[in-house]
């Protein structure tokens, strides 16, 4: 089903039969149960004010087309949704909708934010196939109780996003980089940190452990960035040999958020959530065939055999955490879960939810169930 506008979507809903697979541009993994209805029909922007830093789009745009508008501006989407098509092997365009009900967040989410930050109104239908609109088009808006933070990240659960109105930011005259060869995580982390904790705004703090680097990305007027970098290298030093980039390379970035290293290899991807000092204690014990750490080392992408249990690995180091089992074979998924178990009041919370909007339980079902509790295992409402 491939509705054309807000109103046959909300039909589509409201008479279905049994569940719906809720899709976007179909290029995030997720497919559950049931009829596809997807929101690729619903694409157009209803309006962009760069001056006022605002947008409003259907949800089915593609999110290069928003790119390319926002950049003929001078201006782009400063949290960096996370395209999934090489690490997942499949085909589609991303669409606006489907980022926000992912909460797709790169490697800015550090300084500037979640895509959830910089949602400021929803159109959507519920379960029920009525029509609820929450926030405004304007940064500064009142409206009683925040549907916009609770649809982001709902992954279509709760509702069908129809459009969506965002913050738009201007992009940085320049770019930088400072890279530092460590020895290991542990100094690699503890360089990020030092990096996190100056005054100098990092954009960016990523770690690649085949290379050996730490990555520290600075953005803003060419004087500033080129003292911020030129500080950084100073006061560095201490952790390795230190190295300035005057134009930070996009495709470095870019291949940080997409995980572009795991796109040629085989086997499970997990993503997990912890502490960035957690880090250099849990690693050794995921032992995975490769790794990549992102937000100081506070993200960290695992590829490991196929069908391995990385949850029941993270409870065992008895670290903190949440991980996200993102590619696996259908059996695997089904098996293990998509999701971390969450704590016992959180989980009521979110079933209470989807019961009140999706009471016929039509929506994505299932996509939300957590993977099964290991003996010893700490639930956890921690989602980085």
């Amino acid at each position: 089903m491939i509705p054309q506008s807000e109103a046959e979507l909300a039909d589509c809903i409201a008479t279905a039969k049994g569940p719906l697979n809720i899709q976007g541009g179909g290029t995030r993994g997720f497919t559950c149960a049931g009829d596809t209805l997807t929101t690729r029909g619903l694409s157009g922007v209803e309006l962009y004010e760069p001056g006022s830093l605002t947008l409003v789009a259907k949800a089915g745009t593609t999110v290069v087309e928003l790119e390319a508008l926002l950049a003929s501006e001078g201006q782009r989407m400063a949290f960096e949704p996370m395209d999934c098509r090489g690490l997942l092997g499949i085909s589609g365009e991303p669409t606006i909708g489907g980022a926000f009900a992912a909460n797709s967040s790169g490697p800015r989410r550090i300084q500037g934010g979640a895509a959830r930050d910089y949602l400021l109104g929803v159109r959507f239908i519920d379960g029920a196939g009525q029509v609820v609109k929450n926030g405004g088009r304007v940064m500064k808006n009142v409206t009683g109780y925040d549907l916009v933070k609770l649809m982001a990240g709902s992954h279509g659960t709760l509702g069908v996003l129809s459009e969506v109105s965002l913050k738009v930011l201007p992009i940085p005259e320049a770019a930088g980089a400072v890279s530092v060869a460590v020895a290991d995580l542990a100094t690699a982390v503890a360089a990020l940190s030092a990096a996190l904790g100056s005054p100098y705004d990092v954009t960016g703090a990523a770690y690649d452990p085949v290379a050996g680097l730490a990555h520290i990305r600075l953005e803003g007027f060419a004087p500033s960035v080129s003292y911020r970098c030129d500080r950084l290298v100073t006061d560095l030093a201490r952790f390795g040999a230190v190295e300035a980039t005057a134009d930070t390379p996009v495709a470095l970035w870019q291949g940080i958020r997409d995980v572009a290293a795991f796109e040629e290899k085989t086997g499970d991807v997990w993503r997990i959530s912890v502490k960035p000092s957690d880090a250099p204690v849990l690693a050794p014990q995921l032992a995975a065939e490769a790794l990549q750490f992102d937000w100081g080392g506070g993200l960290i992408w695992a590829l490991v055999p196929e069908g391995t249990d990385l949850r029941a690995r993270l409870a065992r180091a008895g670290v903190p955490g949440h991980a996200t089992l993102v590619r696996a074979s259908a059996q695997t998924h089904a098996a293990l879960g998509r999701f971390q178990p969450q704590v016992a009041p959180l989980e009521r919370l979110s079933q209470g939810l989807r019961q009140k909007f999706d009471p016929r339980g039509v929506l994505n079902k299932g996509l939300m169930q957590a993977g099964p509790l290991q003996a010893g295992q700490m639930q956890t409402g921690f989602t980085g």
